[in-house]
């Protein structure tokens, strides 16, 4: 037997195994772990067929398998208690098309397609359960994020203009869609896993949604509680250490091609800065803690404020260098770490990319804006905390710096 066939009827065996194994676990009246198999080995096999017989086999075969969903469902639903949805025929039919996508160029297609519907399948309860969670405004907050994304983006033009040609409205979008998606991420895993959240969750979440609106909601807690001084400072340092890997990853989507000569020194500095966050966490690892409930960051008001912020940043820094030379960024890195790391992050990885600033002088500026924002956030924790926590940050934040410094100083 050919191997290419071989090959495809096995994947679809085991896909229609997996699928069906999960819905034989949860009960499905109509099928299970025998009917998924031979639905998948029919795409296949109808599939093969097709290309020796015409299309008109794959789509007589999907009708006759659509008719037999059809009246399996009309006689389920005649049953007065019935209260089921139509998730397993749904499923059956995208098994039917697994199978058959498995005879054709898109075979790796078919095989994610099938464990992703495996793996939905399974996540029943736990995404109704997040969905149970999210209130009307975390729905609308999604939506914008989807208008953000998927609406406003693909209608911006390309084009650059304006002075120094670094204000391209499609490429400061796209730096929105980033820095909210991320936001957006570190928000839906509190909403999913908040009610077992200890310190570390809550650093790392607050790391992600904002580490330094996480340092404003501990500071604030602190100054309503002094016994949670110890558990805020391991907050906030744990999201600072997470606020250094963002930054890793921002360059890393903007500027790939010269990851390694932007990322190794800033993942040595993010590297010492798990080393402190241990050293803090082990030391008060045996306090829960539940992290304060975090706005939506997917906020329209909040993208077009990043945006602006953004696009200052990206012309300042262009206009900084071309008057005084790369030293004059160094100023201006200082200044955006006070504002927002990100923004300067991405406009100095840009510039990078385009060769517009060298590799070293990009990491320089990151980190000096990544110190600038650790000393804001540890001011921000004493005016709204209380003394006591900046004594508490004081050490780690020190410490921390003078990482920063000694890569300065002995980084090749």
């Amino acid at each position: 037997m050919d191997t290419n066939v071989l090959g495809a009827l096995s994947l679809s065996l085991g896909l229609g195994l997996l699928i069906g194994l999960q819905r034989e676990r949860v009960g499905s009246e109509f099928g299970g772990i025998r009917t998924f198999p031979l639905v998948a080995l029919l795409g296949t096999v109808s599939g093969f067929l097709a290309e020796r017989w015409g299309a008109f086999v794959l789509l007589g075969s999907f009708l006759a398998l659509a008719s037999v969903v059809l009246v399996g469902n009309l006689n389920k639903r005649g049953r007065p208690a019935d209260t089921s949805g139509q998730t397993t025929e749904v499923a059956a039919l995208l098994t039917y098309a697994c199978g058959a996508l498995l005879t054709t160029d898109y075979r790796p297609a078919g095989i994610v397609v099938g464990g992703l519907t495996a793996v939905l399948l399974h996540l029943k309860q736990p995404m109704h359960a997040f969905a149970g969670r999210l209130s009307q405004r975390d729905l609308q907050g999604i939506m914008r994020f989807a208008i953000v994304s998927l609406i406003v983006l693909p209608l911006l033009p390309a084009q650059t203009f304006g002075p120094y040609d670094v204000l391209n409205p499609r490429e400061i979008w796209w730096m929105v869609v980033l820095i909210v998606g991320i936001g957006l991420a570190g928000y839906v895993s509190y909403r999913l896993f908040s009610g077992s959240a200890g310190i570390l969750f809550a650093g790392v979440l607050g790391g992600l949604v904002s580490s330094t609106a996480t340092t404003v909601a501990y500071a604030r807690r602190v100054r309503a509680n002094a016994d949670a001084t110890t558990i805020a400072a391991v907050v906030i340092i744990i999201a600072s250490t997470v606020a250094a890997a963002r930054v890793i990853v921002e360059v890393a989507v903007v500027a790939p091609r010269i990851l390694p000569d932007i990322g190794l020194p800033l993942a040595v500095f993010f590297a010492w800065m798990v080393v402190i966050s241990v050293g803090l966490l082990h030391a008060a690892r045996k306090d829960p803690n539940e992290m304060p409930e975090p706005s939506n960051p997917a906020e329209l008001r909040s993208a077009l404020v990043f945006a602006m912020v953004y696009a200052l940043v990206i012309f300042a820094t262009a206009a900084a260098k071309d008057y005084f030379g790369d030293r004059a960024l160094y100023a201006v890195a200082f200044v955006s770490g006070f504002v927002d790391v990100d923004a300067i992050t991405l406009s100095t990885a840009q510039l990078a990319n385009q060769e517009r600033l060298s590799p070293q002088s990009a990491w320089h500026i990151i980190l000096i804006a990544t110190l600038t924002n650790l000393m804001f956030k540890t001011g921000i924790a004493t005016l709204l905390g209380s003394t006591r926590l900046f004594v508490r940050l004081a050490l780690p934040v020190g410490a921390a710096i003078a990482g920063g410094v000694g890569l300065f100083v002995f980084w090749p």
